[in-house]
């Protein structure tokens, strides 16, 4: 199956699931300035929600993906509040055509005196563990 990794962060959270995903799916996890080199089967897209929404950094990404660019993508995030970026994202990949599991991965995040030591080794170990499965499909 063809995999990429691709992930924003501001804060660095998002930049380590992406690194336990890239590990279990093998293949690299690299921010949103690189563009997929080819069409890919399956996208695992990382964000982060900030003051309530994703940034315009990752909306941009989205936008630009052509028609044929993903066929599926798996969405990750981390938050230090809401819930997850999942509907946020989904809704936008939606919108340009791509199909989007259902399943996602969403942990904690650190920020100033919230969650200080989030993610962590069983965050970063269920992140894995859901690239895994996902990929297994």
């Amino acid at each position: 199956m063809n995999i990429a990794v691709r992930y924003f962060t501001r804060s660095g959270n998002t930049q380590k699931l992406a690194e336990a995903i890239g590990e279990a799916v093998k293949t690299p996890a690299l921010p949103i300035t690189e563009p997929l080199p080819a069409p890919v089967e399956l996208l695992f897209l990382g964000g982060s929600v900030y003051a309530g929404g994703i940034d315009q950094a990752l909306t941009a990404f989205i936008a630009g993906l052509g028609p044929d660019a993903v066929k599926k993508a798996a969405i990750f995030s981390t938050a230090a509040i809401l819930p997850s970026a999942y509907p946020q994202i989904k809704k936008q990949l939606e919108a340009r055509g791509i199909e989007v599991a259902a399943e996602e991965y969403h942990c904690r995040g650190k920020f100033s005196l919230l969650h200080k030591s989030r993610p962590n080794a069983q965050d970063l170990g269920a992140a894995a563990a859901f690239a895994a499965k996902l990929s297994a499909v």
